[in-house]
């Protein structure tokens, strides 16, 4: 029989030593002590109230039971009740004049608000919306003294032995609440009563080695503006209207669609607009230049601005700088209601090593890979992903799908493949670490790789995920039952290097690298290729794409039309940076944002306006995208002219229609060209680079021009065309051209 004290049962006995943890907040599992537990047929209730003078468990009807103090803060009495009782804690504290009373609810009476299913597919990797799980939650829990709202918390931290939450609700000292461990998981919970929507919160850690470190929450959806790191309690309540958009995207096929990218620094397109202003002035733009897609660089939360958002920090929270969460819901929203998709950079090569983010989370190597040799970055001083973690590779894979599913993003572009697949990337000598068999792929790598692919596409049809991946590796766009990496696309680094070789020299020696334009087509068709002309090609003593440009500023300006129009009719989708589309002269600087000033200058609104036409011709002509990455869809009509630095080529769609492509990189015209064609008749010139409303000479062909059945370069018919300088002119049957112009109509 239990002792009774004045007619109370005495509560079972408990160290000083588990009470001493409790009291500093250091207890690994302080749930199994305090809050309420079955003893001798009632209950036993204990609370952590340090410094308080008096503490009433205040039960139904009205019902209120004082505890008694047992060591250093920890209160404690029995309950005589069959039930357990719900029950709120009546504290009483000195006050200056009088005693202050508080009246709290006690996180410690709560069950765990994660379940056993969820901690079971953390451990195994398999947890594909962990999001939903661990993190910050707001939740309303139900009881006979009405509904207990407040937020749970939820951490994986197998190194700790003892973890806590601080925040601005308890002046960041996290001794009352401690969390509790969940099994061999490595997580660790505690649901928080009273804890509303914009609390500022982090976890304290106590490190094996006996060190209380403070961090940052991984799965945190919202933070603090930097340089300030608190990870902030959110939930989002933005109604989605782009139900129609996201049922087509589910039925469409990217790969025999229009694809022609704008990839933009949000944060510098225009400078100190937020992300409902951007809806606003992005929105327009986009559609009068006629892109389908636009491309954010990372949008998710880094501390150092000029890192462009590639050192991630908070790898579900959108950065802070430009808004809450729900307002770049919005802006996704909008240009999905203008018909516009939306592609995102995602980094999950590489984290950096701020001591409050994820590196050595819980003291240890945890995120990252133990090993240094596979573990950190030599070039870019980060940390490398431990890929054969299950946890971490969860933690990658989850947060793929939290992008696409949570903020309905149409497509990620995967940030540093390369970095990715080989062991030795950036590695000389023996400072690297080979795979089982002694190679130096990234077995774990590739294995993460196929799995987010194959998971992300199997949830959500219709996406795109695009490798930036600059090596020969094999088999990066095709698909991961073949032993391919499962990417839909695959940048063409190869095709950018080499073209922009080219274009850089002058054009009386460019006969002898007429290679470096012609060469991307014995390889066109091994992946699925975007063309990109990105932010890493106009950085770091690069130069603008027109600074590269040799001769004055009017021959820079049309080898850039020319370029660009070369590169529209190159097989493969088009990306293109922000100013490249209008001439901006300097290099980007994401400090300054672009140079619309320049716009003011006639030649570059022909720039500008030059694009906008690519970009319409492009949608309006299915034999520039529709057979993109099938052999059949191309011809050449003479790709061996150096002398000339010209080339010509057709592109048919699946209807076997035709567009004649003539591209002149030399500075002169030439005139009195025979040009092969597969049909006679009229041919319409669709586009010229030196039109004069491009800021272009004017050399042209009125219009249009006749085949006859003269053939030449193996084809049936021929024409004779006029080319311009530094110049390209795209030619289409009169019939599918009046055609094209009547559906417009």
């Amino acid at each position: 029989m239990a002792k009774k004290i004045v007619g109370e049962v005495v509560p079972p006995y408990i160290s000083e030593h588990e009470l001493s943890r409790i009291a500093n907040g250091a207890h690994f599992s302080p749930h199994s002590i305090l809050g309420v537990h079955p003893y001798e047929g009632g209950w036993v209730i204990r609370t952590l109230k340090p410094l308080a003078k008096s503490v009433f468990a205040e039960l139904a009807a009205g019902k209120k039971v004082e505890l008694h103090h047992a060591y250093h803060g920890v209160w404690q009495a029995w309950v005589d009740s069959k039930d357990v009782p719900d029950y709120r804690i009546v504290a009483e504290f000195e006050g200056v004049n009088s005693p202050i009373e508080w009246r709290t609810d006690d996180p410690y009476r709560h069950l765990p608000t994660i379940g056993e299913l969820d901690l079971h597919l953390i451990s195994e990797g398999r947890h594909e919306d962990i999001w939903n799980v661990l993190g910050s939650h707001v939740r309303g829990i139900p009881g006979a003294l009405g509904e207990s709202k407040g937020v749970s918390f939820s951490v994986w931290a197998p190194n700790a032995q003892a973890v806590r939450v601080v925040a601005d609700f308890n002046h960041w000292n996290g001794v009352a609440h401690a969390m509790r461990a969940m099994g061999s998981s490595g997580v660790w919970e505690i649901f928080i009563p009273g804890v509303n929507v914009g609390t500022k919160y982090k976890y304290e850690i106590l490190t094996k080695a006996g060190h209380w470190i403070t961090k940052i929450d991984p799965m945190a959806r919202q933070t603090e503006v930097p340089p300030a790191t608190a990870s902030i309690v959110t939930e989002s309540n933005y109604k989605w209207k782009d139900s129609k958009w996201i049922k087509a995207r589910a039925q469409s096929d990217a790969l025999k669609a229009p694809l022609s990218i704008y990839e933009l620094h949000a944060g510098s397109w225009r400078k100190d607009l937020n992300y409902r202003q951007l809806a606003d002035e992005l929105i327009p733009y986009v559609l009068e230049m006629g892109f389908t897609h636009v491309e954010f660089m990372p949008l998710a939360e880094h501390p150092f601005a000029p890192s462009w958002g590639y050192q991630v920090t908070g790898y579900f929270a959108p950065t802070s700088r430009l808004g809450h969460p729900d307002d770049l819901r919005y802006l996704i929203d909008k240009l999905h209601e203008a018909g516009i998709g939306v592609i995102l950079d995602w980094v999950p090569a590489h984290f950096p090593k701020d001591e409050w983010a994820l590196a050595r989370y819980d003291g240890e190597p945890l995120y990252e890979h133990a090993d240094p040799r596979r573990g950190e970055h030599p070039d870019w001083g980060t940390y490398i992903f431990d890929f054969g973690r299950n946890e971490v590779r969860n933690f990658l894979v989850a947060n793929a799908l939290y992008w696409i599913e949570e903020f309905h993003i149409d497509g990620l572009r995967v940030d540093a493949v390369a970095s990715m697949l080989y062991l030795d990337y950036s590695r000389e000598g023996d400072n690297w670490l080979p795979n089982v068999f002694g190679g130096r792929e990234n077995l774990d790598a590739i294995k993460f790789m196929q799995e987010v692919n194959a998971t992300a596409y199997k949830r959500n049809p219709g996406i795109m995920m695009i490798a930036e991946e600059s090596t020969s590796w094999g088999g990066v766009s095709a698909p991961t039952d073949g032993g391919g990496l499962g990417f839909g696309f695959k940048w063409n680094m190869g095709w950018m290097n080499d073209t922009l070789k080219y274009i850089e020299k002058d054009p009386m020696y460019r006969r002898y690298h007429h290679g470096e334009l012609t060469f991307s087509m014995l390889y066109a068709y091994d992946e699925k290729f975007v063309l990109p002309i990105s932010h890493d090609e106009v950085v770091h003593g690069k130069g603008s794409l027109v600074a590269k440009m040799p001769g004055d500023r009017w021959q820079q300006l049309a080898n850039t039309r020319a370029y660009l129009a070369y590169m529209w009719s190159h097989p493969g989708k088009k990306l293109l940076f922000m100013g490249s589309e209008f001439g901006q002269l300097s290099e980007w600087n994401q400090e300054r944002g672009l140079d619309w000033w320049i716009l003011e200058q006639p030649t570059h609104q022909g720039l500008k306006s030059l694009v906008a036409n690519l970009n319409r011709i492009y949608q309006e002509t299915p034999a520039l995208w529709q057979r993109d990455h099938e052999q059949g869809g191309f011809q050449w009509v003479d790709g061996g002219d150096a002398f000339r630095n010209m080339l010509t080529f057709i592109r048919y769609d699946d209807a076997g229609e035709p567009l004649a492509c003539v591209i002149n990189f030399s500075g002169n015209p030439h005139h009195d060209v025979r040009l092969g064609l597969p049909r006679g008749g009229q041919w319409d010139e669709i586009l010229n680079t030196d039109a004069v409303e491009f800021g272009g000479s004017g050399v042209g062909n009125f219009g249009s021009v006749t085949a006859t059945d003269e053939g030449t370069h193996g084809q049936p018919n021929s024409a004779i065309v006029q080319v311009p300088p530094l110049g390209a002119v795209w030619f289409k049957p009169a019939k599918a051209a009046k055609a094209t112009k009547a559906k417009k109509a």
